[in-house]
């Protein structure tokens, strides 16, 4: 068998490789002749290819130089090691010396420094008025708008707005430039695609040159998409434990069956969920990882969500530890929920905004710590943790303003907002300006025994110069209050208070046809009752509001007149479209049981002003003495509208203000001065800022053409 094989292989190879072989020079080569092979010669006529003569060995060693031709230390022995150690510490330098070199050039001496040619360095600068090379280029996208027709957003534009291509604004500095933006823009498309659904989404890319920046006309980048099938929710699972309701998660997760899978929507189901949980009574619960399964012969994703609820839990008490502003029976206080009432996040986070709010912390958490006490309900109680870090207590602060008949002020204040705690602060405040000086001195308790209840005692001095009235004052005043703040607006606010003045004041006598100054002495007590419907505490859109003020008072001059100032105030907002409001307000105010003469001049209704009626100064309505100064009224009305038109955060506002102030008890309504105006409006998380000018209608002498007011919140 081997035979045949053999023979079977050579009979394979070319007929021209057989025939050189048989007829090769045996003087050709000084090999000896090899033993003939067994094979059997190849077929007549068979074609062999050349095949150079192979070498034989003796041949190779004589044509090979001997190894030690070059180097003849190669054919040495190898010295010991011993011997090659001694021979290298031998040669060692001392420390500092320089090793001796080979190269007879490193050895000799360097050239002294002043026969050194120094030449500076030319870089190379692009010519006077020459301008970089640059690439121009457009670019096209092809095969997004199938997929775009299927969102809700819009791909496309998705894309501009992130696009390198388009931030490069059609320039580049060169095509590798170019390409790298492109190749930048097809994985963010694929991304795009990815999240929306389309998960085999492939797009490439080419630069069309069928037009070139030789010609003056852009190369195009081109991004082909193509996104593939989209994927749909196969099924939906959650791993959790059973919670009341039953319902809980599933209703909350919000995902349908055969829906694309959108990762901001699946993102947006499970943000949803970790928020509702707390707010429900599971204050521990967590949001696991989520798995989607992709399949790609159905194009369905199987979404797997874990989820860890932790006990059902109620409210208990509270514990706080840190550097502490006040006690834990205060934060009680300021919390708005009661013991064993079931858990919810949102009351959590109202009593740290509270918190926040007292201005004392420069610090404060708020968090459910367990305690293991079970209730009947099968809920855990929960110990409410509150670490604080109680900041610096004082504050200084000051604050200049200039108004139309008011002059300028500027007003400065010191405040210890914790000198008596829980939040008792004292506040003192010095006022200077050119019609108005004045100090005064407060202590404030906020949150006195209730969220939002505030007590104030306060005396005060000031110093009075109007058009309308001179007077300098004494005033002792205390007030109990249950006001709305920006993070608990209440429906039902009230007031109540009293207080002590002695007033020397002066205004215009007609008795004597003079100004004239004389002394009151008035005590009185006050109560207000306000409602609020609306939706925003400085800058509301639609609601209503009404508050409602009596002072009864007694004032000693000539004798003692009691009498009842009244004020009422109404206003409605009512949105005609998303960004336009349209808000109205009157105000109606009385007093019973006095003439005008006899009640102080700082008593009286006055009329005009910002606060007031716009267009007009400073209490400027209403009778006039024969200086043409106000003199004030016992009663007076007020009305105005505004359209409000808001974008962005800017607004514009067009307003008409009405009013009138009246020497009658009650007011009739009647020679109702107008003044109009526009606004503008910034909007800041504090409120509006808000700046107007008016001008009144049926201008008299002594009035101003414009009017300029400005302040934070709306108007009303």
């Amino acid at each position: 068998m081997a035979g045949v094989a053999v023979a079977s292989l050579v009979a394979l190879l070319p007929a021209t490789a057989a025939a050189q072989t048989a007829t090769a020079d045996p003087s050709s080569t000084r090999c000896p002749p090899e033993t003939p092979s067994a094979a059997p010669p190849p077929p007549a006529g068979a074609r062999l290819p050349d095949v150079p003569p192979i070498l034989c060995q003796d041949e190779v060693n004589r044509e090979t130089p001997p190894l030690g031709a070059d180097d003849p230390s190669l054919q040495q022995p190898l010295e010991s090691v011993g011997d090659f150690e001694n021979r290298l510490k031998s040669a060692e330098t001392t420390p500092g010396s320089v090793a001796p070199s080979a190269d007879p050039e490193l050895a000799q001496p360097l050239p002294p420094l002043s026969q050194f040619d120094v030449r500076e360095v030319e870089l190379a600068q692009p010519a006077q008025g020459e301008k970089p090379a640059e690439l121009r280029y457009a670019t096209r996208i092809e095969g997004l708008d199938a997929a775009d027709a299927q969102t809700e957003i819009d791909l496309a534009g998705e894309y501009k707005g992130l696009s390198a291509l388009r931030e490069g604004k059609g320039k580049a500095a060169n095509e590798a430039m170019l390409s790298a933006r492109l190749t930048e823009d097809s994985k963010l498309v694929e991304r795009i695609l990815h999240a929306e659904g389309w998960y085999d989404a492939k797009v490439t890319t080419r630069i069309d040159r069928t037009t070139t920046a030789a010609d003056g006309q852009p190369v195009t980048a081109v991004l082909l998409v193509a996104p593939g099938e989209r994927y749909k929710l196969g099924t939906i699972i959650v791993h959790a434990d059973p919670t009341v309701p039953p319902r809980l998660i599933d209703d909350n997760l919000a995902l349908k069956i055969g829906e694309p899978i959108v990762a901001q929507r699946i993102q947006g189901a499970e943000a949803n969920v970790a928020i509702v949980l707390p707010q429900k009574g599971y204050p521990f619960a967590t949001v696991g990882q989520r798995d989607v399964l992709l399949d790609p012969e159905t194009h369905l994703g199987d979404y797997v969500l874990p989820v860890t609820l932790g006990p059902r839990a109620r409210f208990g008490g509270f514990r706080t530890t840190g550097d502490l502003a006040f006690d834990a029976h205060h934060v009680e206080v300021l919390s708005r929920f009661k013991r064993g009432q079931l858990y919810d996040s949102r009351q959590v986070d109202d009593l740290r905004q509270a918190l926040v709010a007292t201005g004392l912390f420069t610090t404060v958490a708020v968090a459910p710590e367990r305690t293991g006490q079970t209730n009947p309900d099968r809920t855990e109680t929960v110990t409410m943790l509150v670490t604080q870090d109680a900041g610096p207590p004082r504050t200084l602060a000051a604050s200049a303003g200039y108004g139309t008949g008011e002059g300028f002020r500027v007003e400065g204040s010191w405040t210890h907002r914790n000198l008596f705690p829980p939040e008792g602060a004292l506040v003192t405040t010095a006022v200077a300006g050119t019609q108005e000086q004045g100090a005064s001195a407060i202590f404030r308790r906020s949150n006195a025994g209730k969220r939002d209840r505030t007590f104030q005692f306060g005396l005060e001095a000031l110093r009075s110069r109007y058009d309308a009235f001179s007077a300098l004052t004494g005033r002792l005043f205390t007030r109990l209050s249950y006001d709305s703040t920006p993070i608990w607006r209440k429906t039902f606010t009230w007031a109540v208070g009293a207080e002590i003045l002695g007033t020397v004041e002066s205004d215009y006598n007609f008795a004597l046809g003079e100004r004239d100054k004389r002394k009151f002495l008035i005590g009185g007590v006050s109560g207000q009752l306000g409602i609020d419907r609306t939706d925003s505490l400085l800058d509301p859109t639609k609601g209503f509001r009404a508050q409602i003020l009596v002072q009864p008072e007694g004032a000693l001059h000539d004798g003692f007149r009691p009498y009842v100032r009244s004020q009422l105030d109404g206003s409605v907002y009512y949105p005609v479209a998303d960004k336009i409001v349209v808000a109205g307000r009157v105000r109606v105010g009385t007093t019973l049981g006095i003439d005008r003469f006899d009640l102080a001049p700082s008593r009286r209704f006055y009329a005009g002003g910002g606060g007031s009626v716009r267009g007009f100064g400073f209490q400027q309505l209403g009778p006039k003495d024969p200086d043409n100064r106000p003199l004030g009224g016992l009663s007076l009305t007020e009305a105005a509208a505004e359209v409000r038109y808001r974008f962005g955060n800017f607004g514009v506002v067009g307003f008409v203000d009405m009013g009138q102030v009246y020497e009658k008890r009650v007011p009739d309504f009647s020679g109702l001065r107008t003044g109009v105006g526009i606004g503008g409006r910034y909007y800041t998380s504090l409120g509006p800022l808000r700046v107007d000018v008016a001008t009144p209608l049926g201008r008299r002498p002594g009035e101003s053409r414009f009017n300029v007011y400005v302040s934070i919140g709306q108007a009303f």
